[in-house]
């Protein structure tokens, strides 16, 4: 799935919505490791990854290549400072009507709007593949990503009280939130 979109941010400068090619690996592996040692609200920590370049190279591929996933990144002058996604649920009948998202961006380019502006690609990018349901899981003490998806759509249908063990803090919520996508 392809993507572009270039869009003007709060402090003025230009940030270019793309979806990551082969020869973005090694910038994309780098804002992820980057972005997963900057806060505590993702899924892994940047030591547990054990992605590598090539692997990297061949997720973008495959995403570009497909017809329903994608990754898109946030590049600013050249740099890439953050990504979202989505991809399936699952292959079964059941569940292939759902997507999931997940969001992340480098701590020195938060509350620029680059967050807003990927969710609302990837939501685009959501409906253009024809899925009915975009779902994503957000730690409960992540007040701005909560309020963020809450202002894009997203409604909270439950919660997993021992979601994450965090290695610092310990047990964390997850909200499950979901958008509906052809209502």
């Amino acid at each position: 799935m392809e993507y572009h979109r270039e869009i003007e941010l709060r402090d003025g400068r230009r940030c270019v919505l793309r979806n990551g090619t082969a020869e973005d690996a090694r910038a994309a592996l780098d804002s992820f490791n980057l972005t997963h040692a900057e806060t505590d609200y993702l899924l892994t920590y940047p030591d547990e990854g054990g992605l590598t370049v090539e692997g990297e190279a061949q997720y973008l591929r495959e995403r570009t290549e497909s017809g329903d996933e994608i990754e898109i990144l946030a590049e600013i002058g050249g740099s890439v400072v953050g990504s979202a996604g989505i991809g399936c649920v699952g292959s079964k009948e059941k569940l292939r009507h759902r997507a999931e998202f997940g969001i992340s961006i480098e701590r020195a380019y938060w509350g620029l709007g680059i967050g807003r502006a990927l969710v609302e690609a990837c939501i685009e990018c959501a409906r253009a593949a024809g899925y009915a349901q975009l779902e994503l899981e957000v730690v409960a003490d992540n007040e701005r990503a909560l309020a963020l998806y809450q202002r894009e759509g997203f409604v909270e249908y439950g919660r997993n009280p021992r979601g994450f063990r965090s290695r610092k803090t310990g047990w964390q919520e997850l909200v499950l939130m979901r958008l509906e996508l052809d209502g």
